[in-house]
């Protein structure tokens, strides 16, 4: 079966939340209003003590959930970050609620950052746990594959800054789902999300993306409602289609034979949108999945757990 390889902001110190804070659980994908987190501040700023986080040490490369008792602006602003990203606070009962990312390269934590009056910013460390992906050893060095040459490089950095671009600005696109995502296909994975390949200690290259198996002609489906920014021919992904999500998420589909929307086609959770291929860089037919949130790419497994 074929396969495919393809900051913190400013603040006055680093702070931990105690462990009685830990009160919240997952539910359904949700996390449970936190009862006995403090009461909202009275001050401009919010305390360390009013966020909370689940699980208590995200894994490098996914999504987790973050709660807040913190002022209002945070619910209807956004303000706060996490690991550089924009997150988008939800009012649920007396906290609110925001999804938010781990760069898979995370090994010393990461920092939610919020302004605090007009001069300053607080913030909080969250602690991190390295992601457990699968690495193997290669016995040829990197340097003797054989790069590309100065027209696809320089093709290849448009397609990734057009990439980019969508994932940025899908903080700027209203939430448009309300039901958990779906994986695109019912099929076997064939390659995991992570795994990378190392060369004297250090990894050269990681697997960003979750490859389904597929015939050609296979139905790829949108893991969820959301508007296509992307419909292209690209040098490595090939047919590539780009849904934004709103709220910072979006999600990719590579290597298709067909692809059966438009750009700005708003497209609902199931719709049937592409078509399993081998186009671009890849060994064989099969479907490369990709999910991001703002510009941090996160294992896609993750996606089916948000509400």
């Amino acid at each position: 079966m074929g396969s495919c390889r393809n900051g913190h902001l400013p603040g006055k110190g680093v702070l931990h939340v105690t462990a009685s804070l830990y009160v919240a659980v997952l539910s359904l994908g949700l996390l449970l209003p936190l009862g006995n987190i403090a009461r909202v501040p009275q001050s401009d700023c919010a305390a360390p003590s009013d966020f909370a986080w689940q699980p208590a040490s995200p894994k490098a490369g996914a999504l987790f959930r973050v709660a807040t008792t913190a002022r209002a602006s945070l619910t209807t602003v956004r303000t706060a970050t996490v690991a550089g990203e924009p997150v988008h606070f939800r009012v649920t009962g007396d906290s609110a609620f925001a999804i938010a990312a781990v760069p898979i390269d995370s090994t010393t934590g990461i920092t939610i950052a919020w302004p605090c009056r007009s001069d300053a910013w607080g913030s909080v460390r969250i602690p991190t746990t390295v992601g457990t992906y699968r690495l193997e050893r290669l016995r040829v060095a990197p340097r003797f594959g054989i790069p590309p040459d100065s027209i696809s490089a320089a093709r290849m950095r448009l397609e990734a800054d057009r990439a980019a671009a969508v994932s940025r600005n899908a903080h700027d696109t209203p939430r448009q789902w309300s039901s958990p995502f779906l994986a695109p296909r019912t099929s076997r994975i064939t390659s995991p999300f992570g795994g990378g390949r190392t060369f004297n200690g250090a990894v050269t290259s990681r697997h960003m993306g979750t490859d389904y198996a597929g015939a050609i002609g296979a139905p790829v489906r949108a893991a969820n409602n959301g508007i296509v920014r992307i419909v292209d021919a690209f040098t490595l992904g090939g047919n590539v289609i780009y849904v934004d999500h709103g709220e910072g998420l979006v999600t990719a589909y590579l290597h298709l034979s067909k692809q059966l929307v438009a750009v700005g086609d708003t497209v609902a959770r199931g719709d049937t949108i592409g078509r399993v291929g081998a186009t671009g860089r890849v060994t064989g037919p099969h479907l490369h999945f990709i999910a991001r949130y703002g510009t941090i790419t996160v294992d896609p497994a993750g996606l089916e757990r948000q509400r």
